[in-house]
């Protein structure tokens, strides 16, 4: 997982930020304030290993990141972490679905052109003979309303 450079954004203004992750490994993050919209009756699905690296993904998922499906495999999903998402997110969901138990929420994601994309996004245990092996992502288009509500919510646990 390498750190963003100018030419990722394509001459974009961005907003730089340092992003440390919950495993310590941090990345340089170029934010556009450009969202990229859902596309109706799509599904993005994800598979993960125990550790959250990308395992599997669809197309929906591929077209809607801009990584390419080689250039996404093998990395952890949280390359998708988008700066004005609170940790605090990301701290339930894996508290969660570690528990065995489902997840759901509204996840803003940043793309590899810095843009950005909002999903509701269900996560899931895989269990195989009683032991989680991985876990399984679906997002799905959100309402401009709960998008709404999400932003203002983050936006607040942020300043906290």
């Amino acid at each position: 997982m390498r750190d963003m450079e100018p030419a990722d954004v394509g001459g974009s203004t961005f907003v730089e930020h340092t992003l440390t992750y919950h495993d310590g490994t941090k990345r340089r993050i170029l934010a556009v304030d450009r969202e990229v919209p859902f596309p109706d009756g799509k599904l993005i699905v994800s598979v993960t290993d125990l550790a959250g690296i990308v395992t599997h993904c669809n197309q929906a998922f591929v077209d809607m990141s801009g990584f390419s499906q080689e250039e996404i495999l093998g990395q952890p999903h949280h390359i998708l972490r988008h700066p004005d998402m609170p940790a605090a997110a990301f701290a339930d969901l894996w508290t969660t679905i570690q528990k065995g138990d489902k997840w759901h929420g509204y996840v803003k994601n940043l793309r590899k052109d810095g843009a950005y994309y909002w999903v509701h996004a269900i996560a899931v245990p895989n269990v195989r003979d009683g032991r989680i092996v991985g876990y399984t992502s679906v997002r799905r288009k959100p309402s401009r309303a709960k998008i709404d509500a999400a932003s203002a919510l983050y936006s607040t646990m942020n300043q906290a």
